[in-house]
């Protein structure tokens, strides 16, 4: 597993989180709902954009972010993000965040799935930290703090081996493994299956420096090439357009990693964990039962009693309190992370056996935990801090 996998899922899963808020509070700002007017600013939207970013540039949290270290779970991770959000005037309930978190790892996911060679890893990293740069144009402290972590990691990463960025791929791939939320903008554009996983395409450009598949070649002992045959490979691939660029600004070439939430997918962009039905007379249950992360699932943002020197900002993901109610009441907070207890009280040999067992896992894997929840607390002591 590498060690450097931590601060490419903690910039990439956050440079998602921002695209969806951005965009929501844009479209609330436009909102043709009575009760949503007058209930926030384009400055407190500005705000909220700042301080996020801030709290996730700062130097001293990306320091240690950066040291080498394990990746942690789909739990901490969550949790570090969940603190992130509320490092701004704005607050996420825990159903809420579940399913914001869902959409963000399926979002990153699919963009290393398609990411044509293990070095663009980068490419998808940059193209995050160019688009936040550009959330904060406005404020010049922020943007240097950016692009200081934008030179961090070009010092960090360029220097891999292909071998190491080949681990770091597969390191993410593991992380994600698990994850297989459905999103309708992915059904739709038939990228992903109704089971949750994705449809690779057999077409397209091939990686930069890569050629086109469909030709074997022949040569001699003295490197003279002999002769030379084709083969189908079964799509349709092109040549790879230029490099992209892996410096502080320029051409990445590569869109992965680009804002996909746009007002043209704004009613498209949904997560399910509802199986989809299709008949001619039966409603669609997926459009019905869905969670519209962005539009209709993102109720109303109201503010909190605060002081007025302070004005603070409730989102909630679900269309009302009801509905917000119905999942925490079903386990939403537990639907990735289930606990399965098990009652072995009634035989004292059964129960002895496990305990042993039990403590030989504990101690084999004492060191790893420890280690993974420290790095974890400190990253959200640091948090607190901020």
């Amino acid at each position: 597993m590498s060690v450097r996998t931590l601060p490419l899922v903690f910039i990439n899963l956050g440079g998602e989180m921002l695209y969806i808020l951005d965009q929501r509070l844009q479209a609330l700002n436009t909102s043709e709902d009575n009760s949503e007017k007058g209930v926030w600013s384009e400055n407190d939207r500005k705000r909220v954009m700042n301080d996020i970013v801030g709290t996730m540039f700062s130097k001293d949290f990306m320091d240690e972010l950066l040291k080498p270290q394990q990746l942690y779970s789909h739990r901490t991770m969550k949790t570090v993000l969940t603190r992130l959000a509320h490092a701004s005037i704005m607050r996420l309930n825990p159903a809420s965040m579940d399913r914001l978190y869902e959409l963000m790892v399926m979002a990153f996911k699919y963009q290393v799935f398609l990411c044509p060679r293990p070095k663009d890893l980068l490419l998808i990293t940059y193209n995050h930290i160019d688009n936040i740069r550009e959330f904060v144009k406005h404020t010049p402290v922020l943007v240097n703090q950016v692009d200081e972590t934008h030179r961090k990691i070009i010092e960090v990463y360029t220097s891999l081996s292909e071998g190491e960025f080949q681990l770091l791929r597969q390191t993410l791939l593991i992380f994600f493994q698990d994850m297989h939320v459905r999103v309708s903008l992915f059904l739709k554009n038939q990228v992903q299956n109704p089971n949750g996983r994705f449809a690779m395409s057999t077409s397209g450009p091939v990686p930069y420096g890569i050629d086109v598949p469909g030709l074997i070649r022949a040569f001699d002992n003295k490197g003279r090439e002999l002769r030379r045959s084709e083969f189908p490979t079964g799509g349709s691939y092109t040549s790879p357009i230029r490099k992209g660029c892996f410096e502080l600004h320029g051409d990445r070439v590569l869109k992965l990693g680009m804002n996909m939430y746009t007002v043209n997918h704004l009613e498209e962009t949904q997560t399910s964990k509802t199986p989809s039905v299709k008949t001619d007379d039966a409603p669609n249950l997926l459009a019905k039962e869905e969670l519209n992360l962005l539009a209709r699932l993102m109720g109303s943002m109201k503010a909190e009693n605060k002081p007025k020197v302070e004005t603070g900002f409730r989102i909630n993901l679900f269309t009302t309190d009801e509905e917000e109610e119905e999942a925490v009441a079903s386990g939403a907070e537990e639907s990735m992370f289930g606990v399965i207890n098990i009652q072995a009280m009634q035989d004292e040999q059964a129960a002895t056996e496990l305990a042993r067992i039990a403590g030989e896992f504990a101690e084999g894997e004492e060191q790893p935990e420890h280690l993974s929840s420290s790095k974890g607390d400190d990253l959200l002591a640091m948090m607190d801090d901020l």
